[in-house]
């Protein structure tokens, strides 16, 4: 596995690969990898000829308050786990490589609408640095796909958009979500979790089965959704937001509508903030 910093590096193997009539996948990552990870890589590697991790803590998608400087940077252990993966070019670069004029003075896509709710109002701008950096990688790598995880479900629908919007010539995958035997979705952000906490944290999982399990039977949505809350709230956890939605655009649905739904819910645990969701169908 090659591993290049710089863009002319990258462009240099990507233009290789071209050259010889090859299709190229792109995983983007924040690093400290992780079996599911791995998984989207797996995804990747059976729908194209080449492909290429990018591992980058993206400054622009943090808030104020939120965990940039802790997150954890693992890159020698994220090497090794991708040269083990069939991972064939990790991309790894700097700050400046990503935002040559500085973060805050680079410039910054936003995504209307799909933004504004969940995830997006309860971490104003974190989309903009999503969607900013994203368009950055297609725009660096070229990929012929890009494979993110259902995990992350509103980050994935704000790629489609921006990808749908832009014209960019990418096919977006969703990969499944990868979850421990307990039903806890696989996460970076899981290690910072108690051994306490870590007990309690597949609640999530299990308050989404029951959410669709509910809506499926009738109930009505926002009933399942406050009912679900208080659920959490009582087993210590402090939810952002416990809500069910349309799969396609994120908005609400009608009373009696069962289908092409996802519930999601954000919630603190402890210090740790966990999403997840569970699509009806």
């Amino acid at each position: 596995m090659q591993t290049v910093q710089d863009l002319p590096a990258l462009r240099a193997a990507i233009r290789n690969w071209r050259s010889q009539g090859q299709t190229v996948g792109l995983v983007p990552t924040m690093g400290n990898l992780h079996a599911g990870h791995y998984s989207l890589l797996k995804l990747a590697r059976a729908r194209a000829d080449r492909v290429v991790a990018s591992v980058f803590v993206n400054p622009t998608q943090f808030g104020p308050n939120e965990d940039f400087a802790r997150y954890p940077r693992t890159l020698a252990q994220d090497q090794a786990g991708l040269a083990e993966n069939d991972c064939d070019l990790l991309f790894a670069p700097e700050v400046a490589t990503m935002y040559p004029f500085g973060a805050e003075q680079g410039a910054s896509i936003h995504v209307p609408g799909i933004t504004d709710t969940l995830e997006g109002a309860h971490r104003p701008g974190h989309f903009d640095g999503v969607a900013t950096v994203v368009c950055k990688l297609f725009n660096m790598v070229q990929p012929d796909l890009a494979v993110f995880g259902q995990k992350d479900f509103q980050q994935l629908k704000v790629i489609e958009h921006m990808v749908g919007d832009l014209a960019l010539p990418v096919k977006v995958i969703g990969a499944p979500t990868l979850r421990a035997d307990d039903g806890l979705a696989l996460s970076s952000r899981n290690q910072y979790l108690s051994a306490e906490a870590r007990v309690l944290a597949p609640q999530i999982h299990a308050t989404l089965a029951q959410m669709r399990e509910l809506v499926g039977k009738g109930h009505a949505r926002r009933i399942v959704e406050e009912a679900a809350q208080s659920k959490l709230e009582r087993a210590g956890f402090a939810p952002d937001y416990v809500a069910i939605r349309r799969v396609e655009d994120l908005s609400e649905p009608a009373d009696g509508e069962r289908e092409g739904l996802v519930a999601l819910i954000a919630a603190r645990l402890g210090t740790t903030r966990l999403i997840d969701n569970l699509q009806f169908d």
